[in-house]
């Protein structure tokens, strides 16, 4: 009998609800099992007011850049709506494959991406963002983003403009479910895939009332370092994916929870 990669192992993933699908199906393809656990939950503001007054200035910008699909989700249809259309001059980049793929369904198709990891400091890598002096950029993202991106732009000469047009909160009180999954054994590995879940996963640790040995018995597999380093010093068993993707996070999990230290 075949031994798959992950039999007899449980694996928890703290996506957004809707965005685990394929990673649960690759797991569960090599013989695991998977709760999903969302960390992240996208919400629409209360208030669009600032945002739908800063898209107005879109028609004087160069570059307007997509730090996730969500933007496009939340951002495009209220940018369409506001300017009629979209500028003829105006230049797209997005911060990987999947956030360009759902521009595309807006009938944007020359869109700057990253070709290896998908992050800022790849986007600022790109030529295209290396002589930006004078240029104008919007960043359409949520509320509370990382910060890199504009500074580095910024001292490269640019004008950067913030656009936020959603909101992440975490739809986890307490970390009940995990607690019981490790009592059970049936707590291996959490997938954990930005710095956001990251912070909200050690908040739950905090929550637990000193009970959080379910956390430092656990395998965590992230997929940027970024997010290892959210954690700090704190004895964490952390393992970091080769590459972006599903694939990647996968072979994570199998190196790690076959060859445990």
């Amino acid at each position: 009998m075949t031994t798959r990669g992950l039999d007899g192992k449980h694996v928890v993933i703290t996506r957004p609800a809707g965005q685990a699908e394929r990673l649960k199906t690759l797991i569960e393809a090599e013989g695991g099992s998977v709760t999903l656990f969302p960390l992240i939950a996208i919400s629409a503001l209360d208030d669009y007011s600032s945002f739908d007054r800063t898209i107005l200035a879109l028609p004087a910008c160069d570059w307007v850049i997509f730090i996730s699909s969500n933007a496009v989700q939340q951002g495009m249809p209220r940018i369409m709506r506001a300017l009629g259309g979209l500028p003829p001059h105006l230049r797209f980049a997005a911060i990987g494959p999947a956030t360009a793929g759902e521009l595309a369904a807006f009938g944007v198709t020359d869109v700057l991406t990253p070709q290896h990891r998908f992050d800022s400091e790849s986007m600022l890598a790109l030529p295209q963002m290396q002589d930006v002096r004078g240029k104008k950029c919007m960043i359409v993202r949520g509320t509370g983003g990382r910060e890199l991106l504009a500074e580095t732009l910024r001292s490269r000469g640019a004008d950067v403009t913030f656009a936020e047009c959603y909101q992440r909160v975490n739809p986890q009180t307490d970390a009940g479910v995990l607690m019981t999954l490790w009592q059970n054994r049936h707590l291996n590995a959490l997938v954990v895939t930005s710095s956001e879940a990251m912070r909200h996963l050690l908040l739950l640790a905090d929550g637990a009332h000193g009970t959080d040995a379910w956390l430092h018995g656990t395998a965590i597999c992230v997929n940027h370092a970024r997010i290892a380093e959210e954690a700090g010093d704190n004895s964490l068993h952390i393992s970091v994916a080769d590459a972006p993707g599903d694939e990647a996070m996968l072979q994570c999990l199998i190196r790690t929870l076959n060859n445990p230290t």
